[in-house]
């Protein structure tokens, strides 16, 4: 099972790996550590969340190609990128990339935990909403198309009257379906539907 909040470490030298990982899980920060892009590139398809640290140079596969294969593999995992001396322009093409951030080594410690702590927020935060945005597509399927039909001409405000008119049937059994709309939605209200439906970006007006 996955574990949420972990910072995933990747650099080819096992003693700041190793020095990393003290530093992190000391500040309460749970940690795992991979040797090259390609080991933690094996895992990264099963991760929903967490944030990834990773080493600008590396052999065979550098932070920069890494993030570019996280991004093909649409993966959302914030990625911050530490540099050496010289590497700056490397680290700044990586943030165009869509890196979160960059450090330059020698780490400042709180620096670090500071934006390590604010990117796992910002992936938990992301997670949720995809959870959620599950749920409601989810709810959605079950509608049926007359239901999906009442569904969009209530999200729009369209009274029950209205509706019946649009769609040749009567109010009540618009009323019917309003009813059922709302029980498989699970919504108490018709601005829980509409919240529901700008979450899954289905905004009116219709055309």
């Amino acid at each position: 099972m996955e574990e949420a909040g972990l910072v995933h470490v990747v650099d080819d030298d096992p003693a700041i790996r190793e020095s990393l990982k003290f530093l992190l899980e000391t500040a309460g920060l749970p940690t795992r550590t991979y040797a090259s892009a390609a080991e933690f590139l094996l895992a990264a398809q099963t991760l929903s969340s967490g944030c990834v640290l990773t080493d600008v140079r590396m052999p065979d596969m550098d932070g920069l190609t890494l993030q570019k294969r996280l991004v093909e593999l649409g993966s959302r995992l914030p990625v911050i990128v530490m540099t050496g001396q010289g590497d700056v322009p490397i680290a700044v093409q990586a943030l165009k990339e869509g890196a979160i951030d960059f450090l330059e080594k020698p780490v400042d410690d709180e620096r670090l935990i500071t934006i390590l702590q604010q990117a796992l927020q910002a992936s938990e935060q992301a997670r949720q909403s995809a959870a959620a945005l599950g749920v409601i597509t989810t709810r959605l399927n079950t509608l049926t198309p007359r239901e999906r039909d009442v569904f969009l001409r209530l999200i729009e405000g369209q009274p029950n009257k209205i509706i019946a008119q649009d769609l040749g049937t009567s109010p009540r059994t618009v009323e019917v379906q309003r009813a059922r709309v709302m029980e498989k939605m699970a919504a108490k209200s018709l601005p829980d539907l509409v919240r529901m439906a700008l979450a899954a970006q289905i905004l009116g007006p219709r055309n």
